[in-house]
C-alpha cells in the first residue's frame, strides 16, 4: 500500500525536469500528502500538462465519493478484473508527481510502526502510474480523482513492507499516459530497480496526516 508521499521539488526544477509550459502560481511543497488530499496529476503530453485531483478514486457510478476513500490504491495483478478500474485502464491512465514515498515496517516487540522515505538516489522527481476518473455529482458538480497502482515491492522496499507503487521515470511517463505507438500498460507494472533508490528511517511526525513539515523528510 501506498498512503503517503512527497513532493518538495522547487516548482522551477520541476518545470524543467517535466518540461511543463508553467506551473500554478501557488505550488507549495508538500511533505506528507494523505488520501482525499490534492495531488499534481498528469494525463497528456502534447504538450505536458500539470493539473490537480483528488486522491482516492471515485468510479462514474459511483453512489456516494466517500468510496474514494478505500481507493487510493489498485493492486496491479487485478486491474482486468476490477470493474472499477478496468475501464480506466484502458482509457484513463495518469502520471501522479512524487519525489519520495513512505512505508512503515512492522516492529513487533514494540507493538508499533517505524515510517521509512523512499526516494531516487538521483533525488529527481519521478511519477507514480495512475488512473484517474470523473464523478459528477446530482447537484451538477464534477470531481476529478485518482488512484495509484502497485506492484510487489523490489528488493529495497520488501525490506519494510510487501507493496511498493508502480514508479515511472519522465521519459516512460507518455507511453505509459497512452501515446500513439506506446507498448502495452502492463508492461510497466513492475518493481522499480533498487538500485537506483534509496530508503531512510524518519521519524513518527509523518503518522499524522495533518503533520505536512519539512521535519516529515528529515532522517530519524
Amino acid at each position: 500500500m501506498c498512503g503517503r508521499f512527497t513532493l518538495t521539488i522547487d516548482p522551477g526544477d520541476l518545470q524543467v525536469a517535466w518540461g511543463f509550459g508553467e506551473v500554478p502560481a501557488d505550488w507549495v511543497p508538500r511533505y506528507n500528502i494523505a488520501p482525499s488530499q490534492p495531488v499534481a496529476v498528469v494525463r497528456d503530453f502534447a504538450p505536458p500538462k500539470l493539473t490537480f485531483m483528488r486522491w482516492g478514486l471515485v468510479p462514474h457510478w459511483a453512489k456516494d465519493p466517500a468510496i474514494g476513500s478505500r481507493m487510493i490504491n489498485a493492486r496491479s495483478e487485478t486491474l482486468a478484473e476490477k470493474p472499477s478500474f478496468r475501464q480506466a485502464l484502458s482509457r484513463r491512465r495518469c502520471v501522479i508527481l512524487a519525489d519520495g514515498f513512505y512505508e512503515w515496517q512492522k516492529i513487533p516487540e514494540q507493538k508499533t510502526s517505524r515510517p521509512y522515505l523512499f526516494r531516487l538516489a538521483s533525488g529527481e522527481p519521478f511519477g507514480f502510474a495512475g488512473l484517474w476518473e470523473i464523478w459528477d455529482s446530482p447537484d451538477g458538480n464534477r470531481l476529478e480523482s485518482c488512484t495509484i497502482i502497485t506492484c510487489a515491492a523490489n528488493d529495497l522496499v520488501s525490506r519494510v513492507h510487501e507493496r511498493m507503487p508502480v514508479m515511472l521515470s519522465r521519459d516512460q511517463a507518455p507511453a505509459w499516459v497512452g501515446e500513439p505507438g506506446a507498448k502495452s500498460p502492463f508492461d510497466f507494472l513492475k518493481p522499480f530497480p533498487s538500485e537506483k533508490m534509496t530508503a531512510v528511517p524518519v521519524g513518527s511526525m509523518v503518522n499524522n496526516p495533518a503533520v505536512d513539515s519539512p521535519l516529515c523528510v528529515q532522517p530519524a
